[in-house]
């Protein structure tokens, strides 16, 4: 079974993020949406809400799952038995942090392979801390968020 791993904090779950997952459903048989956690780091929005989220989102895709998990990304994907790493591409400057993360991973894991994918051009200005701040300001940011999800939910906790 071909399986990915698509991690990231998703803090909010964007448009940008769910074009990925939809995009490369046909290349695997599965793909499991690993929410980064970080006792150390401070999300402006719960863990519980992100879940929520991503879960309705694919809640009618069978073959999408959500976990959370602590650590190294690598070491998850030998625990769920996946062989790939998926992740996005806006920006040049995302090419090269994702880069090195990927070699890095090569080095430790050498059988797990990293996929990229690059953004649709409409998605390129979307990301998760610009929305954050819409939110933070009582702007709408719904435009930049999966149809389908409570708008209400959004809002600073």
């Amino acid at each position: 079974m071909k399986t990915a791993i698509f991690p990231g904090s998703f803090d909010p779950f964007t448009i940008g993020h769910e074009s990925i997952v939809r995009r490369a459903l046909p290349m695997f048989d599965k793909i499991i949406i690993m929410i980064g956690f970080n006792a150390n780091k401070k999300s402006f929005f719960p863990l519980e809400k992100r879940l929520k989220w991503i879960n309705q989102v694919f809640q009618h895709e069978n073959k999408i799952e959500v976990c959370v998990h602590e650590g190294l990304t690598v070491d998850f994907c030998k625990k769920a038995g996946a062989s790939y790493i998926l992740r996005g591409l806006r920006t040049s400057a995302d090419f090269e942090y994702e880069r090195a993360i990927a070699q890095v991973n090569k080095k430790m894991h050498p059988e797990i392979e990293t996929i990229f994918l690059l953004t649709l051009p409409e998605h390129t200005p979307v990301n998760a801390t610009i929305i954050r701040d819409i939110v933070l300001h009582g702007g709408d940011a719904s435009m930049f968020l999966p149809a389908g999800l409570d708008r209400n939910d959004f809002k600073p906790e």
